[in-house]
C-alpha cells in the first residue's frame, strides 16, 4: 500500500491485425491529435520499466449517484475514445463499467474529457444477465471493449458466470450483437473454477500466428488467483497457455487480478493488482514482446490509505487526451469502491 506515491505509465501501442490497424487504450482513431498512442512526450519516468508516475485526481463515478444501481457497487472500468470511430457518438469518450454481483449488468457513461464529468447513459444496462436465446446467468460484468478497425466495430469481452467470457459486437458502442463464448474453465487445466476479468489487446506474436493476446484472472481449487493469458489470430478463436503468466506467489500475494497490457521502449509489460490484504497495490511484470520473459519489477501504483482508494487500487484502463496520459481504475475495497481517475 505504501502511501503516498501513486504511480502512472505511458502506454499501450496500437497494433495491426489481419492487415488493418486497431487502437486500444483510451485513444481515438489514428491521426486524431489529442488521442495518440505513442506520439505524446512522456514526463520524467519514475516507475519500474521507465513508466512515469500517475497521481490520483478525482472520483468519476460513485454507485450512490447512479440511476442504475442494483447492488451498491461498481467495478472494472474500460475507457474508449469515439472520435473518428463512431457516427454521432454521445461524447468523445465512452466509459464502460458495471456492478458485479447479481444481476450485474454492463453499463455506459459518456463524456468529452478524461477529466470528467461523465453522464450516465439513461437506458443502462446495455447488456444484461438475460440475453435470450444466448444465455441466462446470475450476473454479467467486467466489460472490456476494443475498437476493430477492419470491421468498424466495438468488440466487447465480458464475463457471466465467472466461468465464462463472452464476445459481443457493436457499430455504435451501445447496441451490441451477441457473438460467442471465447473463454471458459473447460479450456484450462482440471480444477479451474474461474476464468474472468479478461482484457484483449492487439499484439503481434509471429511465432504463434497471433495478432491478439488476452489476459485474464484464473482461480482453481486452491482458491488463489493468478494471471493467465492466451493468443488469437482473429480475436474470436483462442489458444490458452495452461501455465500462469504471473503467479500470486511471484509477488507475495494471496490473489492477483485485473491485468492490463502495456508497451514501452520495445518491450511488453503486464500491470495487475494485488488483493487488499496483500497490499492492494498495482504491480508490473515485464513479459517481453514474445511473452517469454518474467521480470517482476515491483509496484507500479501505490494505493493510498485515504479515500477513495482506502488501501486498494485495481483494474486499470488507460487513455491519453491532449498528450496527457490518464489511468481510470477501481478505487476502494472490492465491491465497495468507485471509479477514479489518475493523471500523469
Amino acid at each position: 500500500m505504501n502511501e503516498p506515491r501513486p504511480a502512472r505509465r505511458l502506454f499501450l501501442r496500437a497494433g495491426a491485425a489481419t492487415g488493418a490497424a486497431l487502437t486500444v487504450g483510451g485513444f481515438a482513431a489514428p491521426g486524431t491529435p489529442a488521442l495518440t498512442a505513442d506520439g505524446a512526450a512522456a514526463p520524467a519516468a519514475a516507475a519500474p520499466g521507465g513508466f512515469p508516475d500517475y497521481k490520483y485526481v478525482r472520483t468519476l463515478l460513485t454507485p450512490s449517484q447512479l440511476k442504475y444501481n442494483p447492488t451498491g457497487e461498481i467495478i472494472f472500468p474500460c475507457i474508449r475514445g469515439t472520435a473518428g470511430r463512431l457516427a454521432n457518438p454521445l461524447g468523445r469518450y465512452y466509459l464502460y463499467y458495471g456492478p458485479h454481483d447479481a444481476p450485474g449488468g454492463i453499463c455506459l457513461s459518456y463524456g468529452d474529457s478524461l477529466e470528467g464529468p461523465f453522464t450516465e447513459y439513461p437506458n443502462n444496462p446495455i447488456v444484461s444477465n438475460n440475453w435470450q436465446p444466448h444465455y441466462k446467468v446470475s450476473h454479467v460484468a467486467s466489460a472490456h471493449v476494443m475498437w476493430i478497425e477492419a470491421s468498424k466495430e466495438m468488440w466487447m469481452y465480458f464475463h457471466g458466470e465467472n466461468t465464462t467470457t463472452r464476445l459481443a459486437r457493436s457499430k455504435d458502442g451501445i447496441n451490441f450483437t451477441y457473438d460467442k463464448v471465447v473463454l471458459s474453465t473447460s479450456m484450462l487445466p482440471s480444477g479451474t473454477t474461474e476464468t474472468s476479468y479478461a482484457r484483449v489487446f492487439p499484439h503481434e506474436l509471429p511465432s504463434r500466428g497471433a495478432h491478439f493476446v488476452m489476459l485474464f484472472m484464473l482461480n482453481n481449487t486452491s482458491n488463489h488467483r493468478d494471471i493467465h493469458w492466451g493468443w488469437s489470430a482473429d480475436g474470436r478463436n483462442w489458444t490458452f497457455d495452461q501455465q500462469p503468466l504471473v503467479r500470486h506467489t511471484d509477488v507475495g500475494a494471496v490473489n492477483v487480478g485485473g491485468p492490463h497490457l502495456l508497451h514501452r521502449d520495445n518491450s511488453t509489460y503486464v500491470v495487475y493488482n494485488k488483493d487488499k490484504a496483500s497490499g492492494g497495490d498495482m504491480m508490473i511484470t515485464e513479459v517481453g514482446n514474445d511473452f517469454s520473459k518474467r521480470s517482476h519489477l515491483g509496484v507500479f501504483y501505490n494505493s493510498r490509505s485515504a479515500a477513495p482508494e482506502n488501501g486498494r487500487a485495481a483494474a486499470p484502463s488507460f487513455g491519453t487526451d491532449g498528450g496527457v496520459p490518464y489511468m481510470i481504475y477501481e478505487a476502494g475495497e472490492r465491491l465497495a469502491g468507485s471509479i477514479a481517475m489518475a493523471r500523469g
